[in-house]
């Protein structure tokens, strides 16, 4: 299977005071899909499903992601996973004045990319309706696509820890980025996606021996096993996640067949990997939904894992979760992790 993807840091600057909760993803999240409903949909429809425009509407395809008409896969379900992961900034500063920066990172997956243009403009509409509490207005002054990957071998500390993550870690770094868009120029210009090659074939010998693997997870992670949300995290829970989300990004996003990978064999081999340390902590966080005008509980764990076992076979689908995320919320940012 092949992923493919592209990264872009927005740097916004405040007008106003701008008062944002800890966690920023559920507003940045919330905020955008306002702006972003307002500035595409035409007929103003409240439930997509009655639109006689979801199949080619881009935000049915952004945030509804019906599953096309004789899809093999997810039968059962109304929404494929959404195309794009918001990455809000990690430290935990709530209160930005006048000038001030706020930087976040965006992942588009596959023909999402293709929509660019629509994200800057709904990002670019949200700074004159205002975030946060209050509406503070910002202005939305650059666009700029990162030439790597963000994840491997970056410092960082789990949000959980309350403390300010490194800029090296993430996504408030802009420099080495290529720029997108400049809001002196009011241009979009184009980026080569980045790619992901994910092989499975456990009949031959991996390529690395890899052996032990640790990951720390900067952002809740809410991972569903058997019906229920876990935290004592065990390997083969966390392939079965990895897997379930990525062969369906690939299929619904990329047109790719996950139908040649060995899920179960998969599965058995991740059984026999290992808990060597464990060290995860439950970080508790609400939002408001106001498609359901209700609060809604969205904690789940932070901290770090090592692993140890016969973790060469999974090394590329791991790499891979650490652009697209893992588990529920993706779109918020949550389960972002790093590989050590």
């Amino acid at each position: 299977m092949r992923i493919g993807y592209q990264t872009f840091i927005f740097s916004l600057q405040a007008r106003d005071i701008i008062v944002l909760p800890s966690y920023k993803g559920s507003t940045l999240r919330g905020g955008f899909g306002n702006a972003f409903r307002k500035v595409v949909c035409a007929l103003r429809k409240a439930d997509c499903t009655e639109c006689i425009l979801k199949e080619k509407c881009v935000y049915s395809y952004v945030f509804e992601t019906p599953p096309h008409a004789g899809t093999k896969i997810m039968t059962k379900y109304d929404h494929a996973p959404h195309p794009f992961i918001i990455e809000p900034p990690l430290d935990c500063r709530q209160a930005f004045k006048r000038g001030d920066e706020i930087t976040f990172g965006l992942t588009l997956v596959g023909r999402a990319i293709d929509y660019l243009p629509y994200f800057i403009y709904a990002f670019d509409e949200l700074g004159k309706l205002g975030i946060g509490k209050g509406r503070g207005k910002y202005e939305l002054k650059y666009v700029g696509a990162r030439c790597d990957a963000p994840g491997a071998g970056r410092a960082a500390q789990p949000l959980a820890a309350r403390s300010v993550i490194p800029a090296k870690a993430g996504i408030q770094e802009v420099i080495d980025c290529e720029t997108i868009y400049d809001s002196g120029t009011k241009t979009v210009t184009s980026s080569s996606p980045n790619s992901i090659e994910l092989g499975f074939d456990t009949s031959t010998p991996p390529a690395t021996t890899l052996k032990q693997l640790s990951m720390t997870f900067l952002t809740p992670t809410r991972i569903n096993y058997r019906g229920s949300l876990t935290l004592d995290l065990e390997f083969h829970i966390l392939i079965r996640n990895l897997l379930r989300r990525i062969s369906l990004l690939s299929y619904f996003h990329c047109g790719e067949d996950p139908a040649d990978v060995d899920f179960k064999g998969l599965i058995h081999l991740a059984e026999g990997v290992e808990v060597k340390e464990r060290n995860l902590q439950w970080y508790d966080w609400e939002r408001y939904s106001a498609r359901q005008d209700t609060r809604m509980k969205m904690g789940g764990f932070t901290g770090s894992v090592t692993f140890s076992g016969n973790i060469g076979p999974f090394l590329s689908l791991l790499k891979a979760g650490e652009v697209l995320h893992v588990g529920k919320g993706t779109s918020f940012g949550l389960g972002k992790y790093i590989l050590a």
